[in-house]
């Protein structure tokens, strides 16, 4: 089986609102990786042991005496970092540079000139050395760390992009992961794939084979119970699991009154006939309707509807004695966020997105297939 962990891309957060698409841009250019918070631990990384680092943007600025850092061990793990924004600032100060409050802060379109040779910048030149990118930010870098060179400046900015070409250190001031710089993809596949080595074995036939392989070494011969809304998380998990273990997977689709007309049907027929899938249908609307009437707030109807679900789900999984296993469609930016709302990084996420959110009397260990993916 295809390794798709071998190489992979350790992406630390600093608060932009741009950095799940540096996520989302390194798994297109079809290599894994994973975002986490910047103040993560050495031995973190370590246990990751990334091929390269990329750090994010973020509103902090490191004039600012206590504003967030990359973990030290960032510069000393031999691997390639790039700072993008924020991400390049930390990187020069704690490099021994220096940044500073710029008087100009720049938002929007800016035209960077490319200098110096850079194996970041290789083959994004049509002639003129110039690079139509999207810039968004208030400090900029003015020394340079030792053995840094300039690779790119502005009018306003004379360091838009460094480099330090013996260590792979590079860092630009401009946002490759938004569709406003304009070669911004081909910038991150230099970095992943030309300097990093990473191998593009992220790919959706790899993906299914690796999740199948990971259903059956984790289940073995056990019952799943999965609930089914015929939504696209669910379904994918479904198809996933019935690859993986067949009528073993047992799948419950709870109609709640609240769907549209003849999706009921339409779930049954696609997933029970068409698919064959070993599937139950649960009429609950009165059960659903009567629990929401005279409730008029959005919050408080998804906090009943997904208390009602988990009741109605609990009272059919009670009929299943084998059943060792529940299924969810847990996706990543779900895990992002949940880790975030824990520590405080994030603002409270929807109630509907129960994260591993079993109650505690339903003791069914947790297969969630789609973890990894957006």
């Amino acid at each position: 089986m295809t390794n798709i962990h071998n190489h992979k891309i350790l992406i630390l957060d600093f608060g932009s609102q741009y950095t799940q698409l540096i996520a989302r841009r390194v798994r297109e250019i079809g290599v894994y990786c994973e975002l986490w918070a910047w103040d993560v631990t050495e031995q973190q990384i370590r246990d990751f042991n990334p091929t390269g680092i990329i750090l994010s943007g973020g509103p902090e600025s490191t004039t600012e005496e206590n504003s967030p850092r990359a973990p030290e061990y960032v510069f000393n793990a031999s691997v390639p970092v790039l700072g993008i924004c924020y991400g390049m600032q930390t990187m020069a100060m704690q490099l021994g540079g220096l940044t500073e409050t710029s008087d100009h802060r720049e938002f929007g379109y800016a035209s960077v000139l490319m200098e110096n040779a850079t194996a970041l910048f290789a083959d994004l030149n049509d002639g003129d050395n110039k690079l139509d990118v999207w810039m968004s930010h208030g400090d900029k870098v003015t020394r340079l760390p030792q053995n840094f060179q300039v690779t790119g400046t502005t009018p306003t900015c004379p360091i838009a992009a460094m480099s330090d070409e013996s260590r792979h250190f590079y860092g630009v001031q401009f946002h490759p992961e938004v569709t406003h710089t304009k070669k911004g993809l081909e910038l991150l596949t230099n970095f992943v794939v030309n300097i990093c080595g990473c191998e593009t074995k992220w790919t959706a036939e790899n993906i299914i084979e690796d999740a199948v392989a990971r259903i059956k070494e984790q289940v073995g011969d056990d019952e799943v119970i999965l609930g089914l809304s015929g939504g696209v998380d669910s379904s994918v998990v479904a198809l996933l699991l019935h690859r993986a273990i067949g009528k073993n997977l047992h799948c419950v689709f709870v109609d709640n009154g609240l769907l549209r007309l003849n999706e009921g049907d339409q779930v049954m027929e696609m997933f029970g006939n068409k698919f064959g899938l070993n599937i139950t249908r649960v009429d609950a609307e009165s059960r659903f309707l009567g629990e929401l009437a005279s409730v008029s707030d959005p919050e408080a109807k998804r906090k009943i509807i997904g208390k009602v679900f988990v009741d109605v789900f609990d009272d059919e999984s009670k009929k299943l004695t084998k059943v060792k296993w529940l299924a969810q469609g847990t996706i990543y930016p779900d895990v992002i966020e949940s880790a975030a709302s824990k520590t405080g990084k994030a603002h409270v996420i929807k109630s509907h997105h129960n994260v591993g959110g079993l109650p505690d009397y339903m003791k069914l260990g947790l297969v969630e297939p789609l973890r990894e993916l957006f």
